[in-house]
């Protein structure tokens, strides 16, 4: 196992347009030995980068990279003990399942006793002895990336890259293999770093999350903190099902406080701990977030005229499990509501949307940042 280090880890490609946009800027990262870090963040962020920087088949164009304390940037991959596993699982299609996680371990001069029982041990535990005489033709899709993982750790690597394994498989499946991965790290305590641009599987893994947009690395913290508490708008855009509602307002700071907004056109009341807060920001434009769970809905001839904060037309449902959203036009925006479960939910109804500001984000529009 290794402690990994990233300090002001960047790449450029190359070419003015790139300059300007580096696939990778200034990563300071740092994973303890042992553990797990989730990197999440929208396609072309930067992910696959990083791992393919870590496991040395790219050079960076700044910063180092320590595994134990040694600076690994001039190593080639096969002398940084590293293991990548990538979407779509690469097998030798001559060999068979036995062959392919025996591979590394031949090329390693391992006795041919000890690749007989780390090869049983390890189809025990990822269920593949009854594979172990198929060709990669012969396996599922969920088979074939078992084998692919099975390969990659057989060897117990230092450090384990696991780029977006699981994405092309289906939901069930995806699941499982997940709930083994975690398993496989508790046993092998492996320093892993898991790639995924799925936000609920980053959420569910339950370790350290970083998300990770546009080469730059915009949070890092447990997953119930970043759901809870984003620090930016890029933040609060990506994590949420269905996604935040936004709408530019002014605050302003009086004997109560108010965040006045354009559209939809309405004044809003803030809680007082909200108040205390957001003290420094009287007449200041800011951007209001809140999720669609603190948004209630009701029918324009049910809702008490003192709760009333929006009027919005239904334009269709959605289902999310227990829950049920509707997606509401207001003005020239949308936005999405928790709906009653009782009642009927005609399009082209008008509705009002009562916003629990106790749960309120605010951000600022220049820089983005929450406040």
């Amino acid at each position: 196992m290794a402690r990994l280090v990233l300090e002001q880890l960047g790449k450029h490609y190359g070419g003015k347009a790139n300059d300007q946009a580096p696939a990778l800027a200034g990563i300071d990262l740092e994973i303890e030995d042992g553990g797990l870090l989730v990197l999440a963040g929208p396609s072309g962020g930067g992910k696959t980068t990083l791992l393919r920087l870590v496991a040395g088949l790219e050079e960076p164009t700044s910063g180092t990279i320590q595994m134990d304390g040694q600076i690994v940037n001039s190593l080639p991959p096969r002398d940084r003990d590293t293991a990548m596993v990538f979407q779509n699982p690469i097998l030798y299609p001559h060999l068979t399942v036995f062959e392919n996680l025996a591979f590394p371990l031949s090329l390693r001069g391992v006795a041919r006793r000890e690749i007989q029982a780390r090869v049983s041990e390890m189809a025990t535990l990822l269920g593949l002895e009854p594979l172990l005489g198929r060709a990669p033709k012969a396996l599922s899709g969920g088979e074939r990336q078992r084998v692919a993982l099975g390969r990659a750790l057989i060897r117990r690597p230092k450090v384990l890259l696991l780029d977006e394994p699981l994405s092309s498989l289906d939901l069930p499946l995806r699941h499982q293999l997940r709930a083994e991965i975690l398993r496989l790290h508790q046993q092998f305590r492996t320093t892993l770093i898991y790639v995924t641009h799925d936000q609920q599987e980053a959420l569910s893994m339950g370790h350290r999350l970083g998300v990770l947009s546009q080469g730059h690395l915009q949070q890092i913290a447990e997953p119930l903190a970043i759901y809870r508490q984003p620090a930016n708008l890029c933040v609060a855009r990506f994590f949420g099902t269905p996604p935040m509602n936004f709408a530019a307002g002014r605050l302003r700071l009086g004997n109560r406080a108010v965040i006045t907004m354009a559209t939809p056109a309405c004044e809003l009341e803030l809680p007082a701990h909200q108040t205390a807060r957001l003290a420094s920001w009287h007449n200041q434009d800011m951007v209001l977030g809140i999720r669609p769970e603190q948004v209630l809905a009701a029918p324009m001839e049910d809702a008490s005229p003192a709760t009333i904060a929006i009027c919005a037309r239904l334009q269709r449902t959605e289902l999310h499990g227990a829950s049920l959203y509707g997606h509401f036009s207001v003005g020239q925006q949308s936005w999405i509501a928790h709906l009653p479960d009782t009642g009927p939910l005609c399009p082209g109804t008008d509705w009002r949307l009562t916003l629990n500001l106790a749960q309120a984000h605010f951000f600022d529009p220049a820089s983005e940042s929450a406040v």
